[in-house]
């Protein structure tokens, strides 16, 4: 296939390593001409222009952009494209992208890679990113089924773990696993820069370890990619972090009231559930 990648950064960077290394034509459009030169030197595009007229014979484009320039480079994308040509997106929210794109694009086909590094730009792409990763596709009632197959075939040709579902209830379930984890993340390293003694605060800074880097790792990322997060996925987050508040609120009152059997059987089922988060069991 012809496959055309707009945004070469990380996302945008890897899928065309992987599509090029599949057979596949590669064509790429970013903002920078550096970049594009970059591309096409590094052989990861085998050609990559600041011009979205480059896509014109393209048989498949992914919009690799930040979430909040998806929509109008796809409105800016129209003018070139052929009528035939499959257009999907790798936005981490996906209904306000597929409310506005699928009405005016029958052959549009939300997704989503739930696949990254801390690591953003071109400089950043990798070989294999998304393999044994999450890959979502969130088609609508009127998607046709061969834009759905063509996304899909190529989804599974990156050896991603294949999945469907609404573009709702796709925005659900991130926010509790990737939008209130970076919020999450995001507060705790507020929380500690809130250590007013110095030598406490520097002492802290010193002894962090794996425990401080995992878990603050996300919130200490892209500061433009929470934001979207946020933004474009506000009810759903806003919903998981009061919960999460409530959650925090409890654990708060059992060691005020030093209610150790309480606070052990919350880890206890804590402990219990995260096997489920994290075994990736369920995918087609």
């Amino acid at each position: 296939m012809k496959i055309g990648i707009v945004g070469l950064g990380l996302i945008g960077g890897s899928l065309a390593l992987d599509l090029r290394s599949l057979g596949h034509r590669v064509l790429g459009v970013s903002r920078r001409d550096r970049t594009c030169q970059e591309a096409i030197a590094r052989q990861i595009v085998d050609d990559a222009t600041v011009n979205l007229s480059l896509l014109a014979d393209a048989d498949l484009v992914f919009i690799c952009t930040p979430l909040g320039a998806i929509i109008p480079t796809f409105e800016a994308l129209i003018p070139h494209l052929s009528a035939n040509t499959i257009v999907t997106d790798v936005g981490s929210v996906k209904t306000p992208v597929v409310k506005a794109l699928a009405p005016i694009w029958p052959n549009f086909v939300g997704g989503h890679p739930m696949a990254g590094t801390a690591e953003s730009g071109l400089d950043a792409a990798l070989s294999n990113l998304f393999a044994g990763n999450p890959y979502v596709l969130t088609p609508t009632e009127t998607t046709p089924a061969n834009a759905v197959k063509v996304v899909e075939e190529i989804v599974r040709s990156l050896q991603a773990k294949f999945y469907i579902c609404r573009p709702e209830d796709h925005d659900k379930a991130v926010a509790w696993i990737s939008h209130l984890p970076v919020m999450v993340s995001a507060g705790l390293i507020d929380a500690c820069m809130s250590e007013t003694n110095s030598n406490v605060l520097e002492l802290a800074q010193n002894l962090a370890s794996s425990g401080f880097r995992d878990t603050s790792r996300v919130g200490g990322g892209n500061p433009e990619l929470g934001v979207m997060m946020a933004r474009y996925n506000r009810d759903a987050l806003l919903r998981s972090l009061q919960q999460y508040r409530q959650s925090l609120d409890g654990l708060i009152a059992d060691i005020e009231r030093e209610d150790w059997q309480e606070l052990e059987e919350k880890l206890k089922q804590n402990h219990q559930s995260r096997p489920d988060f994290i075994a990736g069991k369920n995918f087609s």
